[in-house]
């Protein structure tokens, strides 16, 4: 059996509930957090152990989104 390559979207994170990094992926990116991607996908529910890994993906993750048009930074200035 091929071994998975670290950061493949078919790694397991959670063996528990046996949720991919991909599957962690697309939910944040529609934007869920971790406790709604422990609610649907059962990640971070089990016996713990993921919650350090899947945390630390989620903060990069949510790093690399872009920030919302209502979310700007308070020391820029919005065009007239």
């Amino acid at each position: 059996m091929a071994e998975l390559k670290q950061d493949s979207p078919d790694e397991v994170m959670c063996s528990c509930s046996g949720t991919t990094r991909g599957m962690i992926q697309n939910l944040v990116k529609q934007g869920k957090d971790l406790d709604g991607i422990s609610r649907y996908s059962g990640a971070l529910s089990g016996c713990g152990g993921c919650e350090w890994d899947i945390g630390e993906l989620v903060k990069e993750l949510m790093a690399d989104l872009p920030a919302a048009p209502d979310q700007e930074k308070p020391d820029q200035e919005k065009p007239d």
